[in-house]
């Protein structure tokens, strides 16, 4: 009997059964080595009597290390349709009893502390002009957090390459 999260995550990339993958799908992963991170709360400053928004230094420092990490892996900015998986990885703690690590790195115990899966989707931000024009290209994600004895953030990338439309 297939294992029920593996074939809605199979059907989900669009691989399970004859015909689901798409002819001209193409995919672009890479890792970010390292504890993953979400996006920060928006800093506020006033300046000149005048309130001024703007990302904290740690969050900017990891976007970069993501965009890095697409560049080497070969992204180009994609113009049409994507989807997008995002896998944190964080590292299981070690006041834990070996059995509850033991639980932790086989996926049986699922992490739930911060930071939030829509803080870490925001990693998309990061990918603007580097994967893709702007990530309202993005019309599918996923993002799932679990434990593992090396943190890392896993982000897969698929997309069609669209034709070019005609000027005029």
């Amino acid at each position: 009997m297939p294992d029920r999260p593996n074939v809605a995550l199979a059907r989900w990339r669009g691989t399970a059964g004859a015909g689901t993958l798409r002819a001209m799908e193409h995919v672009i992963s890479f890792t970010v080595p390292g504890l993953p991170r979400g996006k920060g709360r928006p800093r506020f400053s006033v300046q000149g009597g005048f309130a001024r928004a703007y990302t904290d230094a740690q969050t900017r420092s990891y976007e970069a290390e993501v965009k890095a990490c697409a560049i080497q892996a070969g992204a180009t900015p994609i113009d049409g349709p994507v989807r997008i998986e995002v896998r944190a990885y964080f590292p299981i703690p070690k006041s834990y009893p070996k059995w509850v690590a033991a639980a932790c790195a086989s996926e049986q115990f699922r992490y739930v502390k911060k930071p939030d899966t829509d803080n870490l989707s925001k990693i998309k931000d990061a990918l603007n002009g580097v994967a893709w024009a702007d990530d309202s290209q993005v019309y599918d994600e996923r993002v799932m957090k679990a434990y593992s004895a090396c943190p890392r953030l896993e982000v897969t990338i698929w997309y069609e390459r669209q034709p070019l439309r005609a000027a005029g």
